[in-house]
């Protein structure tokens, strides 16, 4: 198999990477007055522009004849056909399936999937029409008030972060919690919240086995019988979201309050599926349709637009620049949106989780840094924590910053200020300050000559940082589903670039079995293996004696 980096387009990449280092960003746009024309795409409910990044017109030709060199639309077309693309598992691929609006068959496995996915929408539809109507009552007779949604990874996070961001559109019908840490102190802060009698409590786990949530549930169902409920009454407080029926029925849970999940989709790509129960619980399912019609929008244009007008395909190629022929080890994403806070930790798990590998399709080491380290924050409280790091510090990190036109409350002069630290960043970060700057600005402030020499240094910003920016007109479902498809594209374009498989995680997988066998040693009276390296092994002795004290 041909690594990317035999191919011409990877080799003429490289060379023009070695011309780029020489330039400064703010003279390509002194240069070309219609750059920001020239290097931005408006997408489905979404500006991207991507000007401020060290490239060229040569530079985005090179990326698309890498692109078309790794095959780029062929592997997508093959994706949207449900094709195995999930090798390593023997998986097609099918989140995108979730939410089309096509009314066109589905084909998976040689069935058409559409009549199952249509069946558990209505499934949800009908959960959400009886619990936000009040017509499912808890055990008492109270209608539902609470809902607490316990699963963990892609079970929690999308959901997690859709509710937070479609905040200011919920009403009070619902409070929705989540719980996914086995530490004790989350479930028991979310319990002393609710009450038994009011309380639905959805366990999404696909094998109905996964340690975190079913220890979590387990708690749960304890807290529920001793306040009040009986084991008849569980069916009436608990929901699943899995495959494993029978395990989830012998929990308690009526068969017909069992949502359906799919071996093809992975569970960070989930929160279109029954996963998203939560959201639509909490929003409303017209609410939920409206998400899905946004990614919807974003996956036509994926599929259809021309790769140099293709906002994923872009957003990826540029990405790709950064990472491989510049040498920037981590990527930035920076939210100017309060509702948007979680979005970053959420990006941060499909990016790593899908991306965060070593060897290519062939089992091969590769030769070249694959994901880079995905993190970030709302933009505002950024720029007084390491925005610091961003301007001065001795590596360069791109960032996306994304915005609205328009915030989801209207506080007079609040969103403008907002927004005006979000443009000033990035100019910021681009043109950055030079020495014979500060020494006028500091000049025309009155500092004495010498004074002034002591610090120029510590005041000078170098810029030349690139960033893109994501504008909205406002966070709303449609737009959200649309924000968050075009960065599922951007990860798996990157994926086939790199030639590695973005849709298994079995770097998540040797933890987990390691704990599993770690967890009964620490019992009392139970024998610590020899096979434990001799950190290991000391530190379970010393948790088990001080526990004892």
């Amino acid at each position: 198999m041909a690594s990317p980096t035999q191919f011409p387009s990877w080799q003429a990449l490289s060379k023009n990477a070695q011309t780029l280092r020489q330039r400064e960003l703010k003279s390509l746009f002194d240069e070309d007055q219609g750059r920001f024309d020239a290097f931005s795409i408006k997408a489905p409910q979404l500006l991207f522009d991507y000007s401020k990044n060290l490239i060229t017109e040569e530079t985005r030709k090179g990326l698309l004849a890498l692109a078309d060199d790794a095959k780029v639309a062929d592997w997508r077309d093959r994706m949207f056909a449900g094709e195995h693309i999930n090798r390593t598992e023997d998986r097609a691929v099918m989140h995108v399936a979730l939410r089309d609006q096509s009314g066109e068959p589905i084909m998976i496995d040689g069935e058409d999937a559409r009549p199952q996915i249509e069946r558990e929408l209505n499934h949800m539809r009908e959960l959400v029409s009886s619990v936000r109507s009040g017509e499912w009552k808890g055990f008492s007779g109270k209608r539902i008030t609470d809902v607490v949604s316990i699963g963990i990874g892609g079970s929690n996070l999308g959901p997690l972060m859709v509710t937070e961001a479609l905040t200011a559109y919920q009403d009070d019908t619902l409070t929705t919690h989540y719980v996914s840490n086995v530490d004790g102190f989350q479930i028991a802060q979310v319990l002393d919240r609710v009450d038994p009698e009011s309380t639905l409590f959805i366990v999404a786990s696909k094998t109905f086995t996964t340690l975190e949530t079913i220890t979590n549930a387990n708690t749960a169902r304890d807290w529920f019988l001793k306040g009040g409920g009986s084991e008849d009454s569980t069916k009436q407080h608990f929901v699943a979201v899995s495959t494993n029926v029978k395990k989830a029925v012998e929990f308690g849970v009526a068969e017909e309050n069992i949502f359906e999940m799919w071996d093809w989709v992975g569970g960070r790509f989930s929160l279109w599926s029954t996963i998203g129960l939560p959201i639509a619980l909490q929003q409303g399912f017209e609410a939920f349709e409206e998400l899905l019609q946004g990614a919807y929008e974003m996956d036509r244009h994926f599929k259809e637009a021309p790769l140099s007008e293709n906002a994923p395909v872009m957003l990826a190629l540029v990405g790709i620049w950064n990472r491989n022929f510049l040498g920037y080890p981590a990527h930035a994403l920076l939210p100017y949106d309060q509702c948007l806070h979680r979005f970053p930790a959420y990006m941060q798990q499909a990016e790593m989780e899908s991306n965060g590998k070593s060897v290519n399709w062939a089992g091969e080491t590769l030769e070249y840094p694959s994901v880079p380290l995905i993190w970030g924050e709302v933009g505002i409280n950024g720029q007084h924590a390491f925005y610091q790091f961003l301007h001065q510090g001795t590596d360069i990190i791109p960032a996306d910053f994304i915005g609205s036109v328009k915030g989801t409350v209207d506080v007079p002069g609040h969103h403008d200020a907002l927004m005006a630290n979000m443009f000033a960043q990035t100019e910021a970060l681009m043109k950055g300050i030079d020495a014979d700057q500060v020494r006028a600005d500091l000049k025309a402030k009155g500092m004495d000559e010498a004074r002034i020499e002591e610090i120029v240094a510590h005041k000078v910003h170098r810029g030349n940082r690139p960033t893109n920016t994501l504008l909205m007109d406002k966070v709303t479902p449609r737009s959200l589903g649309a924000l968050i498809a075009l960065y599922e594209h951007k990860i798996f374009v990157q994926g086939i670039i790199w030639q590695i498989h973005s849709f298994d995680q079995w770097g998540v997988e040797l933890g987990k079995v390691l704990a599993a066998g770690i967890q009964p040693e620490l019992a009392e009276g139970q024998a610590v293996s020899d096979k434990h390296d001799a950190s290991t092994r000391s530190l379970i002795n010393y948790y088990k004696q001080a526990k004892q004290q």
